[in-house]
């Protein structure tokens, strides 16, 4: 996810705007608070150990953690693992792309709340996860709503809205990835789409290596 935001500022507005003008909110109160109902179908396939790429305030590291999971949340900001580590998880600040620990022996990679889009190239994103696994681990991935294709570019956050407010982020790569292009995306990754769920007004695949 993008930088997540402070404790402090968890109920006030924040949108993710790409260029072009499209303008996401960002779910910053659902970030900071327990796991909501509708990712419990995903975190139920976590059986094994599981790293939580782009954690943010680490609600679902610390989740299953607390299923006694071997868990590890990576986030590249300082702010998002301090705020993991006080759920009582383990978390460290990394790029996901840098080394990291148990690589190749990962039952589960997480890309959740948008996480795919990290990077702005799903394809990279994705072979990355592979290389995490083990040989039968799964990456379970959120996606955006049928209809809404493949889209990479540049984006930034805005803490109030479109062009209202002050504090707005530094420009980033991100990708959106619907439900209809998952399957391309994860062949030219080496991988495969195994199951999409529907949970809630929420969309999410599991993938494994081809």
């Amino acid at each position: 996810m993008p930088e997540p935001v402070r404790a402090e500022h968890a109920r006030t507005e924040h949108w993710l705007l790409r260029a072009g003008g499209a303008a996401y909110p960002l779910p910053v109160r659902r970030w900071h608070g327990p796991p909501e109902p509708a990712v419990a179908p995903v975190v139920a396939r976590c059986l094994g150990p599981t790293i939580d790429l782009g954690c943010g305030p680490g609600r679902l590291t610390a989740a299953l953690a607390r299923r006694g999971l071997a868990t590890l949340g990576v986030d590249i900001s300082a702010h998002a693992v301090r705020l993991t580590r006080a759920r009582g998880a383990a978390a460290l600040r990394r790029d996901i792309f840098a080394p990291l620990p148990g690589e190749g022996r990962w039952a589960h990679a997480l890309l959740i709340d948008g996480n795919i889009g990290i990077g702005g190239d799903p394809v990279a994103l994705l072979r990355r996860c592979a290389a995490l696994l083990a040989p039968d681990g799964t990456v379970l991935t959120e996606l955006e709503p049928p209809g809404t294709g493949l889209w990479q570019g540049l984006a930034h956050v805005d803490p109030v809205g479109p062009g209202r407010g002050p504090g707005r982020s530094a420009v980033f790569r991100w990708a959106r990835v619907g439900v209809e292009a998952v399957g391309r995306v994860a062949a030219d990754a080496g991988l495969r789409v195994t199951a999409l769920l529907c949970s809630g007004d929420r969309w999410f695949a599991e993938l494994v290596r081809r």
